[in-house]
């Protein structure tokens, strides 16, 4: 099932990877409007941020694989849409807006289900591997899929890449579709089955996680030596990780709001979550002031086109790097580990601040994308050791929520910022306020134990 896992992740990346060129070369070969672009790619943004907290609690309420399938399935139907639409020659911009919101809210109900579904299928001591192996395979993707994309529009047309899309999405959700988690076999009549590295829990039908067996020392305390808690703290709301049966048999019986303030209780309850999540944020927003005014120094002041895919190119391969590094790496503090990641992001907004030659633009921003494909799979791998599974979804979409609206948010005020403060002083200033965030994560929270060690 883990390999099956991987081709699927592997194909739903690759698929979403294709939409924003695909979307964009279509809009301009129909109207050539920047303000029709920004439109349609707004409308996928927008219900995404949207759903997320809806998407959450649908992500814990509901089997893993079966929100993922229906979420692939949601977004190819909508992207073969868009291609028959292309290829009937009608490309009208209402109809491209309303088939982005689909694939907006499919992209916001499949994210957090996508933990859980790691989680169930994984055990815990593989999971940091598997998680690289996806940060390889979406990043892969991310390097692919502009160059395919714009080949087949090149050669065919937008609805042809629009349809290659549906057909990867099809492939994606036959795959996950597929797995069978534990979950699963309880539900079609199988004994009670643990959960790989669950330490004895049993999810109900419902996805939902039962009790503990009467063997598992996890009891809730918290560590002393990270100020982390641990997976099976009891919850602000009042329920003890790993008590399933008791949240599963109210998640029947709750209201969806009573279900949406235990994901926030759930959170809230977790201060180590909060401050890194927020440092994550600080640092999406300051990738967006990067990513605007970077190509604008490069193309005018640095050598031009080519410098910029350069520097473009040297983060795609930090970013590999590190994922293909971060499960062989000695890791001891992984919070401390995944804020440094992030903090790293202060080298490439020096650098253009400066500004220094391109090599040393590119340079600067290796060794950031790097630290940031170190954080991805431990980041990951943390929240499925510190986060029961009953509420894996709410807390994800949290923490997604804060990610997409800091990017774009980062993206739109770069210009009028610099305008008002001179580029080198936003850049700089930028630099300061990620290392800050994301580092007094690490002052309050050390996360001093590893890994392995929580699992022993």
């Amino acid at each position: 099932m883990t390999r099956r896992l991987l081709i699927g992740r592997a194909l739903s990346a690759l698929a979403t990877a294709l939409i924003p060129t695909t979307l964009t070369l279509a809009v301009l070969r129909a109207t050539g409007s920047a303000e029709d672009l920004g439109l349609v790619l707004a409308c996928e943004l927008l219900p995404l941020l949207l759903c997320l907290p809806v998407a959450g609690v649908a992500a814990d309420r509901l089997p893993p694989a079966r929100v993922v399938l229906v979420a692939d399935l949601v977004r190819c139907l909508a992207q073969a849409g868009i291609g028959i639409e292309l290829l009937a020659g009608v490309g009208r911009i209402a109809d491209l807006a309303v088939l982005s919101a689909v694939t907006g809210v499919a992209i916001a109900f499949g994210m957090p289900a996508v933990p859980r579904l790691v989680v169930a299928v994984v055990p815990p001591d593989a999971r940091l591997r598997v998680n690289a192996r996806i940060g390889v395979a979406t990043s892969l993707s991310s390097v692919l899929a502009p160059a395919l994309a714009g080949g087949v529009v090149l050669a065919a047309g937008p609805g042809w890449s629009a349809l290659l899309t549906a057909a990867v999405f099809a492939c994606s959700a036959l795959t996950l579709g597929g797995i069978r988690t534990s979950s699963d076999l309880k539900a079609g009549g199988v004994g009670s089955v643990p959960v790989p590295g669950g330490g004895g829990s049993v999810p109900a039908p419902g996805g939902m996680v039962s009790s503990p067996a009467p063997d598992d020392a996890r009891t809730g305390s918290t560590s002393a030596t990270d100020g982390v808690r641990t997976g099976s703290a009891p919850a602000a709301g009042g329920v003890r990780a790993g008590s399933g049966s008791r949240a599963g048999g109210r998640a029947g019986r709750g209201a969806f709001g009573r279900e949406l303030a235990e994901g926030w209780r759930e959170v809230r309850a977790r201060r180590w979550f909060v401050a890194a999540v927020l440092g994550h944020g600080v640092w999406h927003f300051v990738a967006g002031l990067f990513l605007t005014l970077g190509p604008l120094t490069a193309v005018n002041a640095r050598g031009g086109e080519a410098s910029w895919v350069l520097i473009v190119q040297c983060g795609t391969v930090g970013l590999v790097l590190g994922v293909l590094v971060a499960p062989r790496l000695p890791v001891r503090r992984p919070l401390v580990a995944a804020q440094a990641g992030a903090a790293l992001y202060v080298l490439p907004l020096v650098a253009l601040a400066v500004p220094l030659p391109a090599w040393g633009i590119a340079g600067a921003y290796l060794v950031a994308m790097f630290g940031l494909g170190v954080l991805s799979p431990l980041w990951e791998t943390l929240l499925a050791e510190e986060v029961p599974e009953a509420a894996l979804g709410r807390v994800r979409s949290f923490d997604g929520l804060i990610s997409f609206a800091s990017r774009p948010l980062g993206l739109a005020v770069a210009a009028p910022l610099a305008g008002v403060t001179g580029m080198p002083g936003l850049l700089v200033a930028g630099a300061v306020l990620v290392a800050v965030a994301n580092l007094a994560a690490v002052v309050r929270f050390p996360a001093a134990r590893p890994l392995a060690a929580r699992r022993r």
